[in-house]
């Protein structure tokens, strides 16, 4: 019982209470609630209408057991659809849409009518038969489907239109990817009206022979038939069918290469029920010069209409060199009319603005965003912690629907026709649907999307709920892993999630996604925690090393550091790995190279590194080894108090751990994430590019040297340091890891090493500065890659830089 102390309080709480109650009236959705629906189908009965029909009928009955009847007599909430074509025939419905605007492409009206003349009904009028597919789709994923009931919002009437005309995704059936390869037709299907739902009206398909294996031990089928059997599905839908179609047959200036190569073009264009589009890259793979890659592209073309009369062609200028880019800018504006346009794909050498600016307006320019990566990627997470990088990796489970946005919105909407995401499986699920709603509203609203797929896919009860856990996921991974306590919190609200979850819902596979990375994460931050207590453990006895021995400190050091090995949170632990099989059981998901067939654990096989080391215990016992072949104690003792100043740059002198952004205080970011996403203007940390983490050569670096700062196209790396002693000479020493030459100059050019091949091995590397350049208490070290080099390629990448004060002079 409430109780009031005084008239104001009674007053307060009165107040309040309205408020509330008004509140939820204007701003909580209201739903009708239905037992029984009858399906009306009003339109032409084309095979795209017949599968609409499909799709509503066996969506609904998944998720209530409601049968949609067909008999347009029976009682209850009518379920009508038809285009405005063939609603011309039904003038009482035609009439409901008759005020409409124009028609566009993809585009539906939706009108609910609870109760207001006779029986309850929802018209979903296409502007076209796509976009009755799509009405359907809004239908499905914005009403609430409980066991027996159907739940309408009284707010589901819509005029709706897509903004960007091409909403698509790629689906590459190859064995490079995390799950993709283990789909049989039924999932394809599935998984291809799952996107559907949302909006996506285009798919890219692969064929068989690319820079992959032409074999995995995951196909149900063929890559060729495969292909065919996926070309079917999307016909069916009325979807679009891109295809990625790099040259991989070697050198296109020998005519054998280039007959060779067209004569598997028509064998795969022959085969394939419907193909609206061929995209060649001009690289990464197949790069050819451009001269060279125009003319084999045109005659392309020619194989290309020979069975798809009406398809269209594309390019990029994917992993060209600036010469490069200078021949194509002279081919593109030479006006080729047989070219429909223009893709910009990972390591383009311009943004997506900048190449409009270049490329004839005539040549629409689609996006190809790399949406599936996360680091030594096309968009990076920014300030991701070292812990991830080394466990989660290159290919992890996710969902980013805020960066997605970031992304998305960081190119002019004029500036593209629309976009066909760059995907290696579902482990960017949620980034897709993402996609492909911001595709049909630029303006959503990102939690309505993420309500959207939540009630869709997991269930109604969820809506709010698994949205939210998915923004948490992003959240995890914003800045130091050590102190973002909101990653145990965000963990315990899955938690009670999966406690509370139906048996259908455990099984779901988009659950399961989410619920891997949760455990995943928090698992990752109770090892580094523990790992990096057990490292200060290890050195606060090496600082001993003078009183206990270089023998016995090295001795209980490891003794320390062993215990690394030790199981910290095992329960988390074991749930991750049972649901990493649920997840190969429900979708094929890849998540380990050794137990469910992954290529490589930077593929997705993230579950083999698990347990990766989250300090420098390797680094340390290897070091261990070479101390132990000294032949003094002084020598020995020499070398630990190194190990223990590793870090320490001296009085007066600065450390910078580039790629830990905690530690790294020169470092000059001259961009933002929001405005250059891709890294063009800025440094961005990396790791080893091509390296699985786990391989024994970088599983015995410092973790130091695991990320780092690297820029790219030529853009210099810079430090900056202010208040140096101007009366004092410096030196610099740096950690190298690309194979790539580097320069490293001072100030405005004054050289402090020329151009060099960092070593295999990465080792600090001292060199002087000269006096000159600190001679004003200020200093700016850039490093620059050789402009002239062939290709985009990585540009430096700097480990570890100490600016070490010498002496007076």
């Amino acid at each position: 019982m409430i109780s009031f102390r005084s008239k104001t309080q009674v007053r307060n709480f009165i107040l309040s209470f309205c408020f509330y109650v008004i509140s939820h009236a204007l701003f909580a959705e209201s739903y009708h609630s239905y037992k029984a629906a009858t399906l009306v189908d009003l339109s032409d009965k084309s095979e795209v209408e017949a599968t609409v029909v499909q799709l509503l009928q066996e969506e609904i009955y998944k998720r209530t057991i409601i049968p949609l009847a067909t008999d347009p007599t029976a009682k209850g909430l009518k379920i009508v659809i038809g285009t405005r074509s063939s609603l011309q025939n039904h003038p009482t419905y035609l009439k409901l849409i008759s005020d409409n605007s124009a028609t566009v492409a993809d585009g539906f009206s939706i009108i609910y009518s609870p109760k207001e003349s006779g029986d309850p009904f929802v018209l979903i009028a296409g502007d076209d038969t796509r976009g009755l597919l799509f009405g359907a789709g809004y239908l499905l994923r914005k009403s609430r489907l409980r066991t027996h009931s159907i739940e309408i919002p009284a707010s589901l009437s819509t005029r709706s239109a897509p903004v960007v005309a091409l909403r698509g995704h790629q689906l590459g059936y190859r064995p490079k990817v995390n799950s993709y390869d283990g789909f049989t037709v039924a999932m394809w299907e599935q998984y291809i009206r799952d996107l559907a739902v949302f909006g996506t009206n285009a798919f890219e398909l692969m064929p068989p022979f690319t820079d992959d294996a032409s074999h995995s031990p995951m196909f149900p089928l063929p890559q060729k038939d495969m292909l065919v059997e996926m070309s079917r599905i999307l016909k069916k839908y009325g979807l679009d069918v891109w295809m990625w179609y790099p040259l991989m047959h070697g050198n296109y200036q020998n005519e054998s290469v280039a007959q060779k190569s067209l004569a598997e073009n028509d064998s795969i264009f022959k085969s394939i029920p419907k193909l609206n589009a061929v995209f060649v890259p001009g690289g990464d793979p197949g790069k050819q010069r451009p001269d060279v890659f125009f003319k084999h592209l045109q005659r392309k073309l020619k194989v290309l209409h020979k069975y798809h009369p009406n398809a269209e062609v594309w390019m990029s200028p994917q992993g060209y060199s600036d010469e490069w880019i200078k021949q194509f800018i002279q081919i593109m504006n030479q006006k080729p009319s047989w070219l429909t346009g223009i893709v910009h794909g990972p390591w383009t050498r311009m943004d997506v603005d900048s190449l409009r600016k270049i490329v004839p307006v005539e040549y629409p320019i689609r996006r190809y965003p790399d949406i599936t990566h996360t680091i030594d990627a096309q968009y990076y997470v920014p300030d991701w912690d070292f812990a991830y990088t080394v466990t989660q990796n290159r290919e992890p489970i996710n969902p980013r629907p805020v960066d997605q946005q970031t992304v998305f919105h960081s190119v002019k909407l004029e500036n593209f026709k629309g976009f066909i995401t760059y995907s290696e499986g579902v482990n960017d699920d949620v980034n897709k649907v993402v996609w492909s709603g911001l595709g049909w509203n630029p303006e959503a609203d990102l939690m309505d999307i993420l309500r959207d797929y939540s009630r869709f896919f997991i269930g109604a009860d969820y809506a709010d709920d698994f949205a939210q856990g998915l923004l948490a996921l992003e959240k995890n991974w914003r800045g130091p892993l050590l102190t973002n306590q909101a990653v145990y919190t965000h963990h315990a609200m899955f938690q009670e999630m999966e406690k509370k979850a139906s048996p259908q819902v455990r099984l779901n596979w988009r659950f399961q996604l989410a619920l891997y990375r949760s455990y995943y994460d928090a698992y990752t931050r109770s090892r580094l925690i523990y790992e990096k207590h057990l490292e200060d453990k290890a050195m606060a006895i090496l600082r001993q090393a003078n009183i206990l021995g270089s023998e016995q400190a090295i001795d209980q050091a490891k003794k320390i550091l062993q215990q690394s090995s030790d199981r910290v949170s095992p329960d988390w632990r074991q749930r991750t790995y049972e649901l990493a099989e649920a997840l190969f059981q429900s979708i094929r998901m890849q998540l380990s190279v050794t137990k469910y067939f992954a290529i490589d654990t930077i593929r997705g096989g993230n579950l083999d590194l698990i347990d990766s080391p989250l300090n420098n215990r390797y680094w340390l016992e290897d070091q261990f080894k070479q101390i132990e072949k000294l032949e003094t104690e002084a020598q020995r003792l020499a070398a630990i108090d190194q190990i223990v100043n590793w870090e320490n740059p001296g009085p007066g002198g600065y450390y910078d751990d580039l790629g830990d952004p905690s530690n790294q205080p020169h470092i000059v970011i001259n961009g933002n994430y929001a405005k250059d996403p891709n890294s063009f203007h800025s440094a961005f940390a990396g790791l080893p590019g091509g390296y699985s983490l786990e391989i024994g050569r970088i599983q015995k670096w410092r973790t130091s040297w695991k990320t780092y700062m690297q820029t790219i196209y030529g853009l210099p790396l810079e430090l900056r340091y202010e208040n140096l002693d101007p009366n004092a000479q410096y030196e610099v020493r740096v950690v190298y890891i690309e194979d790539i030459e580097i320069r490293l100059t001072a100030n405005e050019g004054i050289v402090v090493h020329d151009y060099l091949m960092p070593d295999f091995h990465p080792r600090p590397l001292t060199f002087d500065i000269p006096v000159e350049a600190t001679r004003k208490g200020t200093l700016s070290l850039k490093w620059n890659i050789d402009a002239n080099g062939d290709g985009p390629g990585r540009g430096c990448s700097v480990a570890e830089v100490w600016l070490v004060k010498k002496q007076k002079y």
